[in-house]
């Protein structure tokens, strides 16, 4: 039976994973999908874009929540049930996966910053905080939120082989699941790339006023 847990488990923190909350709370606080303006991208960053910085910071919350939950769940009650550090890679990498391609709302989810976020966070506190302050740092100095995005990810196995190591095999699940979401969270901005080598990247409070007009007169999907 315990053989089923880890499976459960995953499965749980996928569900979780794909609850897109930044359609969720969008229309909780009666705004427009943010599936419908700016980069049409679900997620707090374009949520932003709408003008209301309430709403984005709750989708940023929830979204990390997301990804920090499972996690640390399975690192403080899994061990009697037999979900080890290899769990813990699956399941963050389940809940990032959610996000990413989320089953409640057609496999059309967002770039998974937020929730890869969390996911470190559940990893290793030390590890979410110099991840987080490497994108603020990026951000600071470059305002391009993409840009800030993919340098934290790229940083992020590094910093996880500084602050716990890779001593033996579950371990190395954890650091290979880190891995793999920084190149999904690279892939997934694909197009910024693009745009950030033909110098098109909007800066981080740019056209702002613009998208909110446009978040304003678009009318939500029905």
């Amino acid at each position: 039976m315990t053989a089923v847990y880890p499976i459960l488990a995953t499965v749980a923190a996928y569900l979780l994973g794909s609850l897109s909350f930044a359609v969720i709370v969008t229309r909780v606080m009666g705004l427009n999908d943010p599936r419908t303006y700016g980069s049409k991208n679900p997620g707090a960053t374009n949520v932003l874009r709408s003008g209301n910085k309430a709403a984005a910071i709750v989708t940023l919350l929830l979204d990390a929540m997301k990804g920090w939950l499972p996690v640390a769940l399975v690192m403080w009650f899994g061990e009697p049930y037999g979900l080890n550090d290899g769990t813990v890679a699956m399941v963050g990498l389940a809940a990032f996966l959610g996000h990413l391609w989320p089953v409640f709302f057609r496999f059309e989810g967002g770039k998974g910053v937020a929730t890869a976020l969390g996911v470190l966070l559940g990893i290793s506190v030390w590890l979410g905080l110099a991840t987080a302050a490497t994108w603020l740092i990026i951000a600071f100095f470059f305002r391009y939120s993409s840009l800030a995005s993919l340098a934290a990810a790229a940083f992020a196995p590094v910093y996880y082989l500084l602050v716990d190591g890779v001593v033996w095999y579950a371990e190395g699940t954890i650091a290979a699941a880190i891995v793999v979401m920084a190149l999904l969270l690279a892939w997934r901005h694909k197009e910024n790339i693009q745009r950030l080598i033909e110098g098109k990247e909007s800066r981080l409070g740019s056209k702002k006023a613009k998208a909110g007009a446009e978040a304003t007169s678009a009318k939500p999907p029905k």
